[in-house]
């Protein structure tokens, strides 16, 4: 089973390591739980997350660059394998 989901996705603060490092991040977006989809195949749901891009456009309309110091995130429509769930499961250590 896949799940289509729109999520909230940002950078956060690895750690002061090289200058300071940043990971991605994201969770599903609770305000837009009306829109999550569960699909048989990939390519449903690769589909119908293709169609929700244009949502998440309206939805992104004049918020800053998740890599600028004023980004709260940008909305990105997600594929899971199973149910939607924020990432990464933990902390990534600096290597």
């Amino acid at each position: 089973m896949f799940t289509v989901a729109i999520c909230l996705a940002d950078r956060a603060y690895g750690g002061p390591e090289e200058g300071g490092w940043y990971y991605g991040c994201g969770i599903p977006a609770d305000d837009h739980a009306n829109l999550v989809q569960g699909f048989i195949t990939r390519d449903a749901a690769e589909q119908y997350a293709y169609d929700l891009e244009k949502t998440c456009d309206a939805l992104n309309e004049g918020k800053p660059d998740i890599n600028s110091v004023l980004s709260e995130g940008r909305y990105v429509a997600v594929v899971f394998e199973g149910y939607p769930r924020h990432w990464p499961d933990r902390k990534p250590t600096y290597e």
